[in-house]
């Protein structure tokens, strides 16, 4: 099945590889509709994506510094992508002896509608669902699951836990409840048939500043989903030949070709300033 990626998510994806200047300056907008348009994304989409994205809270419309429209990220939306790269970048191994964190949630009736939303999001973050009310994630994702949980308002309908499994069943068995294991299985197993190709081609064929840029920004568009659908458990309590080991792998070296090459497409050809907003 082929790969779809959103302009929206790909903007997203830009802003993190690339758009996250020290001093928080805007990336102007012909820069966002020049960087997506190679991709294949058009002016008005790039435009309406801008726009859900600022009324989410996470683009922030300014002038860069010779007077161009742009638009930076805001605090939320740089937590969201600091959180994110400890997921996408730093796959240190992890180990059974960290232990948990678990959510136990109460939310009255009357405001179901962020019961729905806590779970989803819970869920977004990696959580599998241990029982009713009861769900669990790998220890290490403490720190993340409360940023979330403050920036939506949704802390004070939760309590977390961290612990360790004590039984009955063995481990093992547990996480394949918790957790749809052959669906994140197959999710890796899309990401290797799209992008193990290229790592090939581009181990054996390295290419221009463009084509790095057109071939990392895809990558990382489809790989930043997977630690999040993904929660990394020990290989100890995962089927054999686990496609994750490999696909993060893939991902790692991509990362190591394309990124700083694809950086010098991203960086060139300044544009002066422009009527775009």
């Amino acid at each position: 099945m082929a790969e779809q990626h959103t302009p929206r998510s790909l903007i997203v994806s830009l802003y993190g590889a690339y758009g996250r200047s020290p001093d928080g300056a805007p990336v102007p907008v012909a820069e966002l509709i020049r960087l997506l348009g190679v991709l294949g994304v058009d002016a008005p989409s790039v435009r309406s994506s801008v726009s859900r994205l600022k009324r989410r809270g996470l683009l922030l419309p300014g002038r860069t510094a010779d007077g161009a429209a742009g638009y930076a990220l805001s605090d939320d939306a740089r937590m969201l992508l600091d959180d994110g790269d400890r997921r996408i970048y730093a796959r240190t191994e992890p180990r059974l002896s960290d232990g948990w964190v678990l959510a136990v949630f109460s939310v009255p009736e009357a405001e179901r509608h962020k019961r729905h939303l806590l779970r989803s999001r819970l869920a977004r973050l990696g959580f599998g669902t241990a029982a009713p009310g009861v769900w669990i994630a790998p220890a290490r994702l403490h720190e993340e699951t409360r940023h979330t949980l403050e920036r939506l308002d949704l802390s004070g309908y939760v309590d977390l836990f961290r612990g360790d499994h004590l039984g009955y069943a063995p481990t093992a068995e547990a996480v394949a409840r918790w957790w749809d294991l052959p669906s994140i299985a197959k999710l890796h197993e899309e990401f290797l048939d799209a992008h193990e190709p290229v790592l090939r081609a581009w181990s054996t064929a390295p290419g221009t500043p463009e084509e790095a840029y057109r071939a990392y920004l895809p990558a990382l568009d489809s790989w930043r989903r997977l630690p999040y659908a993904d929660p990394v458990l020990p290989l100890e309590l995962l089927p054999e030949n686990w496609p994750g080991t490999r696909s993060a792998e893939v991902f790692a070296a991509l990362h190591a070709l394309l990124h700083e090459l694809g950086g010098e497409f991203v960086t060139r050809e300044p544009q002066a300033p422009g009527r775009e907003s």
